[in-house]
């Protein structure tokens, strides 16, 4: 390696993202929206609609994001206004929340936001969402999440459930790789966060999405108790 080429080595590597295979993954972004109900900040969740991806579950607004879109912020935005029918203008960004991993491969970019509008007056997308319901965010300071775990492991190949036929991903044996790689290897244990508010289930990234939140806010409470 010369010098020069490690000189704009140095350079590129500056400006690289947090995990350097996100080209990899199927990445999504959702906002996280407030709402001003009464006295204090609720949380805005969705039912999805029971005919989509995932349908059933509780989620907050967003999706993948799409090719058109300049920056996962914007997917955010984008999809909470096409899912509850609120114009940009409503929508008050606070801040990044970070980015979670989702063992199937998926990177979801979550934003913190102020929504400007009464529940009553969104128009949701009934294509994409059967429900809308609101959380206080004290709920979740006062509740701590159950907590689960799944095991996620890499398998080299999979058996078809109907014709029994294994498909390959992995040549192991061919490829002369140790033989504990040529069954399914890792067993590594995956949280599962789950709150349960009244009838609904909110768990999954959606839940840990809160619990990291919930974590920010009661260290910022104790700092300010602390204050003189």
């Amino acid at each position: 390696m010369k010098q020069t080429q490690l000189k704009q080595l140095k350079k590129t590597l500056t400006d690289l993202p947090p995990l350097t295979d996100m080209a990899e993954y199927l990445q999504s972004a959702v906002l996280v929206p407030l709402l001003w109900i009464e006295g204090e900040y609720h949380f805005v969740f969705e039912k999805r609609a029971p005919q989509i991806r995932q349908g059933g579950e509780v989620c907050f607004p967003g999706g993948k994001i799409d090719a058109t879109d300049h920056s996962p912020k914007m997917t955010a935005i984008r999809e909470t206004c096409e899912e509850l029918g609120c114009a940009k203008e409503t929508i008050e960004l606070l801040g990044n929340l970070g980015m979670q991993i989702v063992p199937t491969g998926m990177l979801v970019h979550a934003y913190l936001g102020i929504v400007h509008e009464k529940l009553e007056h969104f128009q949701i997308s009934e294509s994409e969402v059967a429900e809308v319901f609101t959380v206080p965010v004290a709920y979740f300071l006062q509740n701590e999440p159950e907590l689960y775990n799944c095991e996620v492991r890499v398998h080299p190949y999979a058996i078809d459930r109907e014709t029994g036929e294994k498909e390959i991903f992995l040549p192991s044996d061919t490829l002369n790789l140790p033989s504990i790689y040529h069954e399914p290897w890792g067993a590594a244990r995956h949280k599962v966060y789950v709150y349960r508010y009244q009838e609904k289930m909110i768990w999954g990234i959606t839940a840990k999405i809160i619990y990291h939140l919930m974590q920010q806010l009661q260290a910022i409470e104790k700092e300010e108790d602390k204050k003189p």
